[in-house]
């Protein structure tokens, strides 16, 4: 049933644990094939372009007292039977994508045991980061078992097990069925009768007309968004590059659940919902945005179908919730369509997906960024705080709310109102929240760009979220009051900054960055007049148009288009001219458009007439 090896894949494991592999053989499941699924395929394409220890995931189960390591293994052989995704991979050939999924009947995986005379002092972090550290090796698509699992031992006692996992078979929800089930399996308990999508029934369902058609939809959904909206949440001084370094700030906070549950009564809205839409309102007030686009990976599983199916459906639930509105019990009332709007439209041919925000991008003239990140996993069926970036909690409070009771009080720093901060996790969004749990305490964890956040700051938005729901708690919100309310501040941009076309540009940085791409030469950026005859609506209609002063140098506007998007990557500052206008020499007064305006043109256009 099981053969044992030593195991040397392990590093910094400490020199008293004894350490073997265990080869555990599994059959009785059924053998099928068939094509992968929309979010298998979005996953793959993250797999085989990013680093293994950005795309794995990661999770820590802990292990039922007086479980033996053979009780634990034989758990795991019972989800591999019972859940296909773990019997699943990819075969493909060198060089190429998977297209096809291949479910196996019977076959092996391994199980790495450490075995301890002593833990470290922090048994759970130590696990912890043999499961981040079981994140730096790649998986093979085509023949690894998805899990790779480490059993910490306590004198031959199982205490934990640290795993990584393949987010192309798995995500954090089909973590957390997983962890359930194998609870359930340890504690002695039955397992319900299979109900949920498999991978192989889901992507059947995709590739039928209907599926297919609400693919369509869910494109045509997307590119509204990304046409029309912000192209940036964070579109402000600071705000620069793809990637951000951000540690996490926990939130645990009886004030904040009970201050939940009292709006929910009184408005009759659901807690998620509401806790949505005050992040919302929060969110936008700090960015000066008139819509919050956020995304809502978890919220694809609002189909019962769809709840416990271990499966990867990490495709993006993409909100736009206009609050525009003048209170927050207006707003909530628009929250659970605006996000349910979302929930529908979250399954979509990733390829097609890209095609379509490359076309928009280039049309546009933008450079849509995922900014905003907001993942409710409260309502998983197990708590997971493993599997969540730099998630485990840190016991050290270094923060408390300013409106809390003084320090000596033992609630102002207990569990009414507790802030703590953790390591950094390097991130492609500037402000990603975690919902760990709503009742009985309000916590969740929060990354903020330290760019555009300091601690205080980022201490302050959190705090100021609980001020928003007690607030709610008693009474309508204006909108227009939320600084005296949360203590939370729009950003500040200074002057030149302006809003076109949905999105808050600088015209002068777009000046000069244009300048700097066509080798210096002289650039003036004006604002063209709303089309909307300066209606509110209208003035988000309004475009730049770009004044080039070429000299002798051959230039088109497409060719000054297409020098343009270069730069847009991590300049969320710039939005590209809607016109550019080609002269020979700049005026002598140039910074003055109608001056401007009075040089002979060489060309104009939109510069969108053809790729480069």
């Amino acid at each position: 049933m099981v053969s044992e090896r030593d195991s040397s894949r392990l590093r910094d494991t400490p020199a008293h644990a004894r350490t073997a592999t265990l080869t555990v053989a599994y059959e009785g499941g059924e053998e099928r094939r068939g094509p992968i699924t929309m979010g298998q395929a979005n996953m793959i394409r993250c797999v085989l372009r990013d680093e293994p220890e950005h795309i794995n995931i990661h999770d820590v189960w802990p292990v039922p007292a007086g479980t033996r390591t053979e009780e634990a293994v034989d758990a795991l052989r019972t989800l591999a039977v019972r859940h296909e995704a773990l019997r699943t991979t990819f075969p493909h050939p060198p060089g190429s994508a998977p297209h096809e999924q291949v479910v196996a009947a019977a076959g092996t995986f391994t199980v790495s045991v450490l075995d301890h005379d002593e833990l470290p002092g922090e048994p759970a972090a130590y696990a912890e980061s043999l499961a981040r550290e079981a994140r730096d090796e790649r998986f093979h698509l085509d023949r690894d078992f998805p899990l790779r699992v480490t059993l910490v031992a306590l004198d031959g006692a199982p205490v934990f097990a640290a795993m990584a996992a393949s987010h192309a078979v798995t995500d954090i929800s089909a973590l957390a069925v997983l962890k359930e089930d194998w609870l359930t399996l340890l504690s002695g308990g039955t397992l319900p009768p299979q109900t949920a999508l498999t991978p192989l029934d889901l992507a059947a369902e995709e590739a039928a007309p209907k599926g297919l058609r609400k693919s369509a939809a869910s494109l045509g959904y997307w590119e509204r968004i990304i046409r029309t909206g912000p192209q940036a949440m964070f579109a402000e001084p600071g705000a620069e590059g793809t990637e951000v370094g951000a540690p996490r700030l926990t939130l645990r906070s009886r004030r904040g659940a009970r201050a939940l549950a009292l709006v929910a009564e009184r408005t009759g809205g659901l807690p998620a919902t509401v806790l949505l839409t005050a992040w919302c309102a929060l969110l936008a007030h700090r960015t000066g945005q008139p819509e919050c686009v956020t995304a809502v990976p978890t919220s694809n599983r609002y189909e019962p179908r769809l709840t416990r199916s271990v499966n990867t459906l990490s495709q993006d639930a993409l909100l736009c919730l206009d609050v525009r509105v003048p209170s927050f019990d207006v707003l909530l009332s628009k929250a659970w369509g605006a996000a349910l709007n979302a929930y529908r439209h979250s399954r979509f041919d990733a390829v097609s997906l890209w095609e379509m925000i490359d076309r928009a991008t280039f049309e546009r003239g933008s450079r849509f960024t995922r900014d905003v990140a907001f993942n409710d996993v409260s309502t998983l069926p197990t708590a997971l705080p493993s599997t969540l970036p730099s998630a485990l909690p840190s016991a050290l409070p270094s923060g408390h709310d300013p409106a809390a009771p003084s320090p000596g009080d033992e609630t102002a720093i207990g569990p009414e109102l507790e802030l703590s901060w953790g390591e950094e996790q390097v991130l492609p969004t500037r402000v990603l929240t975690f919902v760990h749990e709503t009742d009985p305490l309000l916590r969740l964890g929060v990354w903020a760009d330290p760019a555009l956040f300091t601690r205080e700051q980022t201490e302050g938005f959190v705090v100021g979220l609980v001020r928003l729901l007690e607030a709610a708690a008693t009474g309508d919100v204006p909108l227009d009051a939320l600084t005296e309310v949360t203590g939370v501040r729009p950003v500040e941009r200074g002057p030149g900054w302006e809003q076109v076309d949905g999105s808050w540009v600088s015209p002068p940085a777009v000046a000069e960055a244009l300048s700097r791409t066509l080798d210096g030469v002289p650039v003036h950026v004006t604002t063209d007049p709303p089309h909307g005859g300066g209606s509110p609506e209208g003035e988000a209609e309004r475009g730049l148009t770009a004044y080039i002063a070429a000299g002798g140098a051959p230039l088109t506007p497409a060719a000054a288009h297409a020098a343009f998007m270069d730069v847009l990557p991590g300049r969320p500052e710039l939005l590209a001219p809607r016109r550019y206008v080609i002269v020979q020499h700049p005026p002598a007064e140039a910074d003055l458009s109608g001056a401007w305006l009075r040089q002979q043109i060489l060309s104009e256009g939109t510069g969108r007439d053809r790729r480069m």
